[in-house]
């Protein structure tokens, strides 16, 4: 069994609450209150500012050039791919970048942001990836399956674009990258190793779950 798969089999129970969320399943219905979207949108954008930063550890904390180039992809592709989706949204919104990082940033927000910086300042590579790891990984999953079973709701639905985006051939690439590199990196680890960046992939899992009922409990205070 590849590391990857051991930890989505520890986490899955997590997991599967993702699929069954309201703000999950009403983005595929296109039925989601728009205003919590547009508050999700904005806490995403503060959270992929925070995110980038834990990319920018991991390409301090390299010790290849393949290793810096990696990290230093991730960086750039969460500052100016996955972002643009949120840009475009925040702009129908009358919302513009500035005024997007001008926000108060949510509880959820900061403590999950939080506890990957902590483990970027004070881990190694390996748990800097799975830390990073649930938030890429778990959107690919979302979006996918938001795209196959509720297929026959995606035209004229108000948030294709962004299911677009996380059900991607693009995204799906660099999801896999970063699996192949994380089962590259920890399948030979000792068992308490693999311990330990088990139990952070479960408590990044479970911030990631924390995130989608801010979303739709707080989307419209």
């Amino acid at each position: 069994m590849r590391f990857t798969e051991k930890l989505l089999k520890e986490a899955m129970p997590i997991w599967e609450k993702y699929l069954d969320h309201p703000f999950i399943k009403e983005i595929g219905e296109g039925t989601l209150d728009k205003n919590k979207f547009k508050e999700y949108l904005v806490q995403d954008y503060l959270y992929l500012k925070e995110y980038a930063k834990v990319f920018c550890a991991g390409v301090v904390k390299a010790k290849t050039m393949e290793e810096m180039k990696f990290f230093y992809n991730s960086t750039k592709g969460t500052m100016e791919d996955e972002t643009a989706v949120h840009i475009e949204y925040l702009k129908e919104f009358g919302i513009s970048e500035l005024d997007a990082e001008k926000r108060e940033y949510k509880s959820t927000t900061i403590s999950y942001t939080s506890y990957m910086q902590a483990i970027a300042l004070t881990g190694d590579l390996d748990e800097i990836a799975i830390a990073t790891l649930p938030c890429t990984w778990s959107y690919s999953y979302i979006g996918k399956y938001i795209s196959k079973k509720y297929s026959n709701k995606l035209q004229g639905n108000f948030f294709k674009p962004w299911i677009d985006e996380y059900a991607s051939d693009g995204f799906d690439k660099f999801t896999d990258e970063w699996l192949a590199y994380v089962d590259k990196k920890c399948s030979n680890l000792s068992e308490e190793k693999q311990k330990r960046l088990i139990d952070i992939f479960k408590r990044a899992s479970l911030y990631e779950l924390d995130f989608w009922n801010m979303a739709y409990d707080e989307g419209e205070k």
